[in-house]
């Protein structure tokens, strides 16, 4: 164990660039109150837990702010001492204390010392508070501590009880003692296992930031290229996949190892990712880009099942510079196997062994066109007739790919529905009941009758709003046959909508919905 040091001496060494945050670090997300109870802790004495300190000769290339702040070049050669451990500790203490630095922006909260409360072994003595909160009479701001000037402005005129009272509080603080231990190494490896092994024991990492810190090294930062690519997804309207870390890990692992198992993922060796990056890249993209292309999905929301986007993205990974070129044959068949996957729900549990499965499956699609995928069975399990329907379902979703493939047009105006900004939105206000909500609710009908995927259909808001409480039999009367005919057909509904009951059209909305099913899988 090293030598402890104190909150000033801390304050120095960071202000003076020797302590650092790597890259590999999480970023600052201690809320205010979560300060103010670490300096309560400090104020009564209380262990806050060891600092671990990575020391190097040799500077990472890549670094991150600590807090609010950019840390300044070291003013003496190295070496320096990056933060393995305790980093929120840290960034609270130096922002609550030091005013060598400016922050780059305003969000921080000030914490204070409540000068009237009672002494309580429980209860926090301090407080973060925003300007219009404080009252100066009571409230003592504690980034003067450490500043002997601030410090007597801040205390004139008191009484002298009261600045008895800070002085002792300022002594609590000059005198704790921060115990660190230092680590020594300029094998990386060894840095992400000690890295790994800290989180694991104490607060845990999401796999995503335990495999940044594996595959971590001066010239790569999985953050960072995930981010890098989050403009060319984003160009795709799949901006979201970008939040999904775990998907990110999946199709890394997909790609590189075959396999997609938490174990799996976390024995991924950080050269590997590093050489095959470029790859997963273009996996991604191309996968993203044939949904677009040929499945007409346009946005992230709307795949029902994301982890089909794994073995597809195996696919499409290649090292050649103009990607992965698919032939007619080759279509077809990922065609069937998507359709097949969203239908029979594929990829809505045993997930791990699925994905690796059909990544072989495709990649051997990949080397050989003729190859015959082993495609889910044509089951469809989407009970078109009693689920209901929500655009945040998976099994809505899979209703509203089908319904998007027919290219349809609302009932009244015959006005082509604009599908990428319906499926953008993923708005409730574009998905309508065929037999209006309000029609069925005064003949009786239960809510889950009503609300059933086979009563759901693309409306534009306009026709929505003429058609109100109207049955089909008034609102699609006055069309003319064909265009009721063709209207009705673009919606996978039975030309005569409009001459039957409700019982009725949902039985033969549900047989065309399911035609339509296995037409697609087929």
């Amino acid at each position: 164990m090293s030598d402890p040091i104190t909150i000033r001496k801390l304050i120095d060494r960071i202000t003076s660039g020797d302590i650092r945050i790597p890259a590999f670090q999480r970023d600052f997300v201690w809320e205010p109150e979560q300060v103010a109870f670490l300096l309560d802790s400090i104020y009564k004495g209380f262990p806050i837990g060891t600092v671990i300190l990575w020391k190097t000769d040799t500077r990472l290339k890549t670094e991150k702010r600590l807090g609010l702040f950019d840390l300044p070049e070291p003013q003496k050669d190295y070496p320096v001492n990056y933060v393995l451990d305790g980093q929120q500790r840290l960034t609270s203490i130096f922002s609550v204390f030091q005013t060598d630095l400016a922050p780059i922006s305003s969000e921080w909260t000030d914490i204070y010392f409540d000068i009237d409360a009672e002494e309580n072994i429980q209860e926090s003595l301090f407080l973060a508070l925003e300007e219009s909160e404080i009252d100066q009479s009571r409230h003592f701001p504690m980034k003067t501590l450490f500043d002997p000037v601030a410090y007597r402005q801040a205390t004139n005129g008191l009484r002298d009880d009261i600045i008895l009272k800070l002085d002792e509080l300022q002594s609590r603080f000059k005198e704790y003692l921060i115990p660190n231990e230092v680590f020594e190494s300029e094998d990386r490896n060894k840095v992400a296992i000690v890295f790994e092994r800290i989180n694991r024991a104490g607060t845990e990492l999401d796999v995503f930031e335990l495999l940044s810190a594996w595959s971590w090294s001066d010239d790569f930062d999985l953050v960072e290229k995930f981010r890098d690519l989050q403009s060319e997804i984003s160009d795709h309207n799949f901006g979201e996949l970008v939040e999904d870390k775990d998907l990110q890990l999946r199709m890394c692992a997909g790609i590189i190892a075959g396999e997609t198992t938490p174990k799996t993922i976390m024995e991924l060796q950080g050269d590997e990712i590093r050489e095959k990056f470029h790859i997963v890249e273009k996996g991604i993209l191309g996968a993203l880009d044939f949904l677009k292309r040929e499945a007409n999905v346009r946005h992230y929301k709307m795949i029902p099942f994301p982890g089909l986007l794994v073995p597809l993205a195996a696919f499409f990974a290649t090292d050649k510079a103009d990607g992965i070129r698919y032939t007619d044959k080759q279509r077809d068949k990922i065609l069937r196997w998507f359709w097949r996957s969203l239908f029979t729900r594929r990829f809505s549990a045993g997930v791990n062994q699925r994905q690796a499965t059909d990544i072989v499956e495709l990649c051997r699609l990949r080397d050989d066109e003729e190859h015959v995928l082993r495609y889910p069975v044509a089951d469809n399990k989407i009970d078109f007739e009693k689920s209901p329907f929500s655009s945040t379902s998976a099994n809505g979703r899979v209703l509203i790919l089908m319904l998007n493939t027919m290219g349809p047009k609302s009932f009244l105006s015959g006005a082509n529905v604009v599908l990428d900004e319906v499926l953008k939105k993923g708005s409730k206000h574009e998905y309508h009941h065929i037999f209006p909500q309000k029609f069925l609710e005064k003949s009786g009908r239960e809510r889950k009758q009503i609300n059933v995927l086979a009563n759901i259909c693309f409306l534009t808001r306009g026709d929505n709003n003429n058609i109100k409480d109207k049955s089909p039999t008034e609102y699609l009367g006055s069309l003319p046959e064909d265009r009721r005919r063709a209207y009705l057909e673009s919606a996978l509904c039975p030309e005569d909508t409009d001459k039957l009951d409700y019982d009725e059209f949902i039985k033969a909305r549900t047989q065309l919905l399911n035609s339509k099913a296995e037409e697609l899988m087929s």
